[in-house]
């Protein structure tokens, strides 16, 4: 069978499983700090950021290209990639793959 001492070991006080859980619940907190809640501000700049947009921003979009607004929809922006011989090279793209707005003026034509 088993023993008295044994028994009397198994019988635990509500102090000692909290301070069990202490080490888990310090991590989760750790966790939130450091992954969590920069994540969600992230996300909260870059929704502000969409929303923004307007007529002749320059972008830069999630595949790597620069381009300017022409038209602006609710859900998808014309950016102007290009002139080749008078004609503006245009592109359709969702808002949110927008990833950056840079500074008027940032981007050069070359002849």
């Amino acid at each position: 069978m088993i023993s008295p001492a044994f028994a009397q070991s198994a019988a635990s006080s509500p102090e000692a499983s909290l301070m069990s859980f202490l080490p888990l619940i310090l991590i989760f907190v750790v966790f939130y700090f450091m992954a969590i809640r920069p994540q969600m501000k992230r996300q909260k700049e870059h929704k502000a950021m969409v929303e923004n947009l307007q007529k002749g921003d320059e972008v830069i979009v999630s595949g790597g290209f620069l381009g300017k607004i022409s038209k602006c929809g609710d859900t998808y922006l014309t950016v102007e990639m290009a002139n080749l011989q008078e004609k503006p090279v245009e592109m359709l793209v969702q808002r949110a793959s927008v990833t950056a707005v840079l500074p008027r003026n940032t981007i050069k034509e070359s002849k």
